[in-house]
């Protein structure tokens, strides 16, 4: 069988104002990238924004393996899967980062047949957003650290500037470094380290601005250092709100592509979920949910990080209703959750399946907790036995979940027919969505609450610099906002070797910031790295380009 990579290099595509004309996105709105891909400008939305809002539709997930589950596959398939029956819909994605894309994990476009494309250009440098990204933060960083070479008129004191320089790839060797060495010309010498670009404050108000002007009014409020007595200096104060604002003009126009069955899809925007709140631009989906009836999306990892997210900080941010999620469940990640090694993952073990099942238990408890009806969808892989899927479907129906088959990557829209119909019913049944904590309670409760009704806490110990953090933004004004919890994705704890359904178990708040331009307040816990690293082999060194000039080893 063919991979991602040849499938969507076999791929016709339409010419994206046809795509666009499907939207109901007119021609004049169009800013084109090639053939195949497209900005919308921002009149677009004037013209459409007293329609009535779509149906909103979250794929989330169980806590993955680190290969991932197929949120992104699930999303795009159910997509085709509601277009095949007829109904007037479009997808939001978040775009990838190259870390994944050549790290470990791959990219962010789909499998199989449930695919967004020009995959390629879209998991590379697509309209160059991620460049725009870093290049706004980056010149942030050297404004501020020219202010302080020049004279410091601000009273800055180097050892606490908090804005980090990025780059949007993996790379381990960047985490600690000394920046401006062996001359005084070169600037003040300090320690810094480098975050990866989707984990950035940038990124994080692109995904939460409503417009350019709300953008750039986020930006300005931006936490950049403390002075010698401690007052915070924000962009607005060193003055690169406007530079800033100007790198990030066009990278707010969100972006328009195509799935395999040429389903409209914004892919906009693109906040890791570990660290980040892991959900695509609100611009791009506040404009689907006035061109759809249905606008599917998803949130990044398991539910305990991107849909807790979703729920708790877009949606509120942006006054979003969610009217049903999808969970996606795969039998090999359940399988891990029962104890499985990852090399004696495609063995057919019913009994670990079964034992695994506490992970999804956990999961639909927390989307319950949110009141939002929700759909198990069950993303088939080729190494499933016929035997752990009914295992699996048996589970669902004893213990009353909702539940379907979803064979989006096999074969595409018509693998998902039914869990397309099941969701367009399920949209429409009773909905009491609310988040599940007050922004007005302490820090410390948002944490708790999250910890205990998500995670499955007994409850949370910090540290001291945690505790004067804490102290310091209650101080600040800054204990008012959503808190944006920084965890490893593969467990329901703060130690990613605990697996399944853990008990007895306490969260390890580490340190927090303020992102008071994307408006949360980033709890780390654990031992989770705003700078990932390369795995042993990562995919990198299996990829080129052959005699034909066609890619290959990307996926």
């Amino acid at each position: 069988m063919n991979n991602d990579l040849r499938i969507a290099q076999a791929a016709t595509l339409e010419d994206i104002r046809k795509i666009a004309e499907k939207a109901g996105i007119d021609e004049k709105y169009l800013e084109m990238y090639g053939k195949t891909k497209a900005k919308i400008s921002p009149e677009m939305y004037e013209t459409v924004k007293d329609r009535k809002d779509a149906k909103l539709i979250l794929v989330t997930a169980i806590n993955p393996t680190k290969a991932g589950e197929g949120k992104s596959t699930t999303t795009i398939g159910l997509a085709d899967g509601l277009a095949k029956t007829g109904r007037n819909v479009m997808a939001c994605l978040r775009e990838p980062s190259l870390g994944p894309v050549f790290g470990l994990k791959g990219g962010a476009t789909g499998g199989g047949y449930a695919q967004v494309v020009p995959m390629e250009e879209i998991n590379l440098h697509f309209t160059g957003d991620m460049h725009a990204i870093t290049t706004a933060n980056n010149l942030i960083a050297a404004v501020l650290d020219n202010s302080i070479y020049q004279g410091n008129p601000l009273n800055i004191n180097p050892d606490k500037v908090v804005w980090k320089r990025c780059m949007d790839m993996n790379d381990r060797t960047l985490r600690t470094i000394t920046i401006a060495q062996e001359k005084k010309s070169n600037g003040v010498e300090r320690k810094d380290h480098f975050v990866i670009t989707v984990a950035t404050e940038v990124m994080a108000i692109l995904c939460l601005s409503k417009d350019l002007k709300d953008f750039e009014e986020r930006i300005s409020r931006c936490i950049v250092a403390y002075t010698y007595d401690d007052k915070p200096v924000t962009v607005a104060d060193i003055r690169a709100a406007g530079a800033a604002t100007v790198c990030m003009k066009e990278a707010l126009k969100p972006n328009l592509v195509q799935t395999l069955e040429h389903t409209p899809v914004f892919v906009h925007g693109g906040p890791f979920a570990n660290i980040a709140h892991g959900c695509n631009s609100v611009i791009a989906t506040r404009l689907a949910m006035k061109l759809a009836d249905y606008v599917v999306t998803e949130a990044g990892f398991g539910a305990d990080l991107g849909a807790e997210k979703f729920l708790d900080i877009k949606c509120r941010s942006a006054n979003l209703k969610p009217n049903a999620v999808v969970i996606v469940a795969t039998v090999r990640a359940l399988k891990m959750h029962g104890g499985v090694e990852q090399a004696n993952l495609d063995e057919e073990n019913i009994p670990a399946l079964l034992e695994g099942t506490g992970n999804l238990a956990k999961h639909i408890e927390s989307i319950k907790a949110f009141g939002v009806p929700y759909i198990v969808a069950i993303n088939k892989f080729s190494k499933d036995t016929k035997g752990e899927v009914e295992a699996l479907l048996n589970w669902c129906h004893e213990n009353g979940h909702p539940v379907s088959e979803a064979d989006g990557w096999a074969n595409g829209g018509a693998g998902m027919i039914e869990l397309a119909e099941k969701v367009a019913a399920t949209v429409e049944t009773e909905n009491n969505f609310k988040p599940i904590y007050d922004v007005e309670e302490t820090i410390e409760a948002k944490i708790e609450k999250i910890s205990r009704t998500i995670y499955g806490a007994d409850g949370v110990e910090y540290t001291d610099l945690a505790k004067e953090k804490i102290a310091d933004f209650v101080k600040n004004g800054w204990d008012k906002l959503p808190v944006c919890m920084a965890k490893t994705p593969l467990s329901l704890t703060d130690n990613d070797k605990l697996k399944g359904r853990p008990q007895g178990f306490m969260i390890h708040v580490q340190d927090l910031s303020i992102s008071a331009g994307a408006g949360f307040v980033v709890a780390y816990t654990g031992s989770i790295l705003t700078m990932p690293g390369l795995p042993k082999e990562p995919a990198a060194v299996n990829m080129g380009v052959d005699e034909n000039g066609d890619t290959y080893g990307l996926f």
